[in-house]
């Protein structure tokens, strides 16, 4: 088959999931997707005040750079990250700034991260069968959950939630609950939406929720968003990357 020309540089990257979580007709489940160089029509997108002010100006640039024929929506959360992250190297290069705070010095540190050094976190996909679901029993209550990773358009639809949440109840965080009834499809084999919201305001259990989170986490294809830092004493500290508009824009806040 020959492969598709376009009018600009473009990239083919492999995804983290190796498409083992799209369905079999779905071109990600390729495990591999076609991004575009970015040029001055995503720099534009980038130093768009009103984008920076909704915080959705990456967002704007990952929508912006893919090419294939692929609805954007169904990308899982950690290809995206791979996507932005791959964005960032062909478009600026490795070396990336970051100030991070230091539990060991408490205080803010800078240093240069080499983004080319990111790897892709280890995860066993071996029961990966082309379906984005999963079963998880809580340890304590013991109840049957199964449930999805989150993809790109969950992570729109979730934001928009947790606006409009906190715009009726200012005092009140909505990030985990809201999280969770996107991710839980089912209860003890009860897929009604009102009883999973129910589950997880009333019964999901602290230690539970905690748990099914760290599971998640385990299980989920994506990049080793961090990096270690090296003191003069030879004690090394691990750190988050941080990927805000900084990202991009060195000097913004990331």
């Amino acid at each position: 088959m020959t492969e598709k020309q376009f009018d600009f540089p473009t990239e083919v990257l492999d995804l983290p999931s190796k498409g083992k979580l799209y369905p079999k007709e779905n071109p990600l489940s390729s495990g591999r997707i076609t991004i575009k160089y970015m040029t001055a029509k995503e720099e534009d997108i980038l130093s768009s005040t009103n984008l920076i002010k909704k915080g959705i100006v990456l967002d704007k640039l990952f929508e912006s750079i893919i090419v294939d024929d692929v609805n954007i929506n169904d990308i899982l959360v950690g290809d995206k990250n791979a996507i932005i992250l791959a964005t960032r190297l062909l478009g600026y290069g490795a070396d990336y700034k970051v100030s991070f705070y230091s539990s060991k010095t408490s205080t803010s540190l800078e240093t240069t991260v080499d983004l080319s050094k990111v790897a892709t976190k280890d995860v066993d996909m071996s029961g990966f069968n082309n379906k984005n679901e999963f079963e998880f029993t809580t340890p304590t209550g013991k109840n049957k959950l199964t449930f999805k990773l989150l993809t790109h358009g969950d992570e729109l639809a979730i934001d928009k939630d947790i606006t409009a949440l906190e715009k009726l109840n200012k005092d009140t965080s909505f990030e985990i609950t809201t999280r969770l009834r996107y991710m839980i499809k089912s209860v003890d084999g009860n897929s009604d939406m009102g009883a999973i919201t129910k589950f997880v305001n009333n019964s999901f259990l602290a230690r539970d929720s905690k748990a099914f989170r760290d599971y998640v986490k385990s299980i989920s294809p994506d990049m080793n968003m961090k990096f270690s830092y090296t003191h003069e004493d030879g004690e090394v500290e691990e750190a988050p990357i941080p990927m805000g508009v900084g990202f991009f824009w060195p000097g913004e806040e990331s």
